[in-house]
């Protein structure tokens, strides 16, 4: 009985430590990704610790099929739909706050780069899921196709045609603000 016990606790500890790795080498990473889908900082701060909640809960059920990246980032994306998916949150409008553009020479050009910034995010987020996933993958995340098929569970040349025509969607979303004086 105090061997089995024992074993239990080691068990336990293990999954500690490799929570803790897994926090330390993927938690930057995700929390970007959750921010990217919910523009919302303390909610994406919300998401990631349920996402290593059930990574905790789960890891003795991990069945090495995936790599543990891939496995915490479909996490994430299904939290965040899920986010997505509540009543109250639908109504609310996206706060865009993410960066594009880095070390401008003026105030002014920083000001219209943040702001160039914030309506691709807005329109990135306004986008149908489908687009949304592959364009924050392949752009935000950097990951190959071959990766994002992996992550998503699709066919390579879904990932294709979904980021052609995601980035076709918000070119035109893009252009659009233009002709009404915005971006």
């Amino acid at each position: 009985m105090e061997t089995a016990n024992r074993e239990a606790w080691q068990a336990t500890a293990d999954e500690h430590t490799v929570l803790e790795d897994l926090m330390q080498q993927y938690g930057s990473e995700l929390k970007r990704i959750a921010f990217l889908y919910v523009q919302d900082q303390a909610e994406c701060e919300d998401i990631i610790q349920e996402v290593f909640i059930s990574a905790f809960k789960n890891l003795s059920g991990f069945r090495h099929e995936a790599s543990y990246k891939t496995w915490l980032i479909r996490m994430t994306i299904n939290k965040c739909k899920d986010y997505h998916r509540l009543w109250s949150i639908r109504n609310l409008i996206y706060k865009p706050a993410v960066k594009l553009l880095k070390g401008s020479s003026s105030a002014e050009e920083e000001l219209i780069g943040e702001e160039d910034a914030k309506e691709v995010a807005a329109q990135i987020a306004a986008l149908p899921g489908k687009y949304k996933e592959v364009l924050i993958l392949y752009y935000y995340q950097e990951m190959t196709m071959q990766e994002i098929a992996d992550v998503l569970e699709i066919k390579l040349n879904t990932v294709k045609s979904r980021l052609l025509r995601g980035k076709k969607a918000l070119q035109a979303k893009l252009e659009g603000g233009v002709g009404n004086g915005r971006v």
